[in-house]
């Protein structure tokens, strides 16, 4: 008792790592307030009945969400078998002993024998390394929550590529036959002289060039289903995206936002960091409190004879109560460094995850509002070209100008097209990974002390 009295058997309370302190989002132009929440189905928001089909599809088949529902089952089954600790042991054996002396006959012995031993977790070891595991727990929860995230991310952006690229190819075979046609024209203006023989292999050679564009979109295409199909679980090859275009299929929704501090509390990579903080903190306890002396109570019986009818005859019983003084092992010692070690990475691991959500949501942010931007100018883009092209309509009827120059007026005006398109797409992913970077619509966990959290826990394993 007086060495147990000058160990360190202080066991630390979880505090959350400190954190740089952040009140607001730089680069978001209204006002936010706390309660403010995300729809669960946030993706819904796009308003395409084909993506809400592909999401469920994804979340019902994927194989990464199903590795991690996995793991949530192997942390709640090692939550039982932590609790075992405390409960006692029992062994039944039985046997038969055979021995031969030079010169004596062959003896044999029978026997039957049991033993049961109890190790009395009367300073709470056991408790600690129950919420410990229960923490893991948690943890391994936050981390299904998170893969949840990133597949519904990874389908919905995957998807836009996949829309986009329909809408680059229908415009590359226009183009291509615009400039077929052009083709065509330069060859009858070669062939009366007025225009020369390189007019005509230049506008071969963009031909070809277009030709591999369209080529390289259709394997873009073709590889982008692919990853699309292992998303949602079907083997790749096997699995066929209607063709569709974006603008048409998808609109663009607004994010609510909450406060900074929010984050924290509804991210699920930040709580499952926060959760094996915590978790690090109760192997501490547990590695101090295996320095306290055990108390194991052991008790034995059985019979042996030399045949099947003396066997239940008599019996021999013993009961053994012993003391195990662990203070003098060095290994506990040292195991208490290693957990208190442990420990700090945890903490900065939790630091290295709250700086990268920050990082995510500002970044989101800025994208988002740039891409917004970019959108109008892109937009009035459009429309003045549109005047254009309109304009030199009007003037190849009137004979102003040549077929050739509607042509290339409707090829600046489909480049103009194709610049939206692929702004759309990217206003889209921006808004994807803003939900993603905000914690999608999971409620806001508080990470504490487990006191009493196992016994409801194993009902949430089940």
């Amino acid at each position: 008792m007086l060495v147990s009295g000058c160990m360190d058997l202080n066991v630390p309370a979880y505090q959350r790592p400190d954190t740089p302190a952040k009140a607001a989002w730089a680069h978001l132009d209204r006002p936010v307030s706390a309660p403010e929440t995300v729809d669960p189905q946030w993706w819904k928001s796009f308003e395409d009945p084909y993506l809400d089909a592909l999401i469920q599809k994804a979340i019902a088949g994927n194989v990464d969400i199903k590795i991690l529902a996995a793991r949530i089952r192997i942390a709640g089954a090692q939550i039982g078998e932590a609790r075992a600790g405390a409960l006692p042991s029992a062994d039944l054996g039985t046997g038969v002993d055979f021995e031969k002396t030079t010169g004596q006959r062959l003896s044999k012995t029978i026997n039957v024998g049991s033993q049961v031993n109890w190790e009395l977790d009367i300073w709470g070891k056991v408790e600690k390394g129950v919420q410990a595991q229960t923490a893991e727990f948690h943890a391994s929860e936050a981390d299904w929550r998170a893969g949840y995230l990133t597949l519904v991310a990874g389908v919905s952006t995957t998807y836009f590529q996949i829309l986009q690229f329909d809408d680059q190819i229908d415009e590359a075979r226009r183009t291509l036959e615009k400039n077929a046609r052009i083709l065509v024209i330069y060859q009858s203006m070669a062939a009366n002289g007025v225009a020369p023989q390189t007019e005509v292999l230049r506008q071969k050679a963009e031909i070809n060039g277009l030709t591999n564009e369209l080529i390289e979109l259709h394997r873009s295409r073709d590889l982008a289903e692919n990853a699309l199909a292992t998303l949602v679980g079907v083997p790749a090859g096997e699995f066929k995206v209607p063709t569709g275009h974006l603008r048409e299929r998808t609109t663009l929704p607004e994010v609510p936002m909450g406060l900074p501090a929010r984050l924290l509390e509804r991210r699920p990579d930040v709580v499952a960091a926060q959760f094996r903080v915590l978790e690090s903190y109760d192997a501490i306890g547990a590695a101090k409190l295996a320095q306290l002396p055990s108390i194991s109570l052991t008790g034995r019986g059985g019979t042996a004879a030399f045949s099947l009818g003396d066997l239940f005859k008599a019996f021999t019983f013993s009961f053994l109560p012993s003391i195990d003084l662990p203070m003098f092992d060095p290994n506990v010692r040292a195991h208490i460094k290693t957990t208190e070690a442990q420990a700090e990475l945890s903490r900065q691991q939790y630091r290295q995850t709250v700086f990268a959500a920050f990082e995510e949501v500002e970044n989101a942010l800025v994208d988002l509002d740039a891409h917004k931007k970019q959108r109008a100018e892109l937009a009035q883009q459009n429309a003045h070209l549109r005047v254009v092209a309109a304009q030199v309509e009007a003037q190849l009827k009137e004979g102003v100008v040549s077929q050739l120059d509607v042509l290339e007026s409707e090829r600046s005006l489909a480049a103009a097209e194709l610049a939206l398109v692929a702004n759309h797409q990217q206003i889209l992913t921006d808004t994807v990974k803003l939900y993603k970077a905000i914690g999608g619509g999971w409620p806001s966990v508080a990470v504490e002390n487990a006191r009493n959290a196992a016994a409801s826990t194993d009902t949430a394993a089940q």
